[in-house]
């Protein structure tokens, strides 16, 4: 029972079409995804908090055929057929100078600063903040009804010189097909721990 929490809490239907019963697919319908529904994942996924708004996500929706052949090439053998039957594949990266975008992100305070001189730590902020933007796309991409099937199996140097080549302070982060998931391509549900296995509360 969810109800017991908040008056506010989602349905059961809605927290299974997210978390319960959603599942990283490794096969996809012949179905496509429009634009529209990109920009719907957008719309949702900006909105999620990141530290000081930093907004540091850089997405390249890979969607044409030619383009969904270079991202093949950079992928590894396994993801190969993942990536070639997806509709759309996201390539997720980050933006190591996002603290340049700050003055209009984080206006009532002068948070460029904070970045200022520290490359390394923009590195660190953006790697961080870009993974929750990524895990924002898949739960964006869930509510409106479309699957995941999130990759880490790709040559980041290939796929960042390939999608990213005219920002050369962007860096790919992970991948994400994105599609209505053929459910004959997934398997029994892996486990998943207890409360008690994995945390504490003190």
């Amino acid at each position: 029972m969810t109800t017991q929490f908040h008056d506010h809490v989602l349905s059961d239907a809605a927290l299974d079409q997210l978390f319960n019963k959603a599942r990283s697919y490794n096969g996809w319908l012949d179905k496509p995804v429009s634009d529209a529904q990109l920009y719907a994942i957008w719309d949702l996924l900006k909105m999620a908090p990141t530290s000081a708004n930093m907004q540091p996500v850089r997405i390249v929706w890979v969607k044409s055929d030619e383009a969904r052949a270079k991202l093949v090439e950079c992928v590894s053998d396994g993801n190969k057929d993942k990536v070639a039957a997806a509709p759309v594949t996201a390539v997720i990266g980050y933006d190591i100078d996002f603290h340049e975008e700050l003055p209009w992100l984080f206006p009532h305070t002068d948070a460029k600063s904070w970045f200022e001189g520290d490359e390394e730590g923009r590195k660190e902020g953006a790697f961080r903040n870009s993974s929750l933007q990524g895990a924002y796309l898949m739960l964006a991409a869930r509510a409106i009804g479309l699957d995941c099937g999130p990759m880490s199996g790709f040559d980041k140097d290939a796929v960042t010189a390939a999608f990213f080549a005219d920002a050369p302070r962007h860096r790919v982060n992970f991948i994400c097909s994105i599609g209505y998931g053929d459910p004959e391509s997934i398997f029994e549900r892996s486990p998943r721990p207890d409360f008690g296995r994995f945390n504490e509360i003190v």
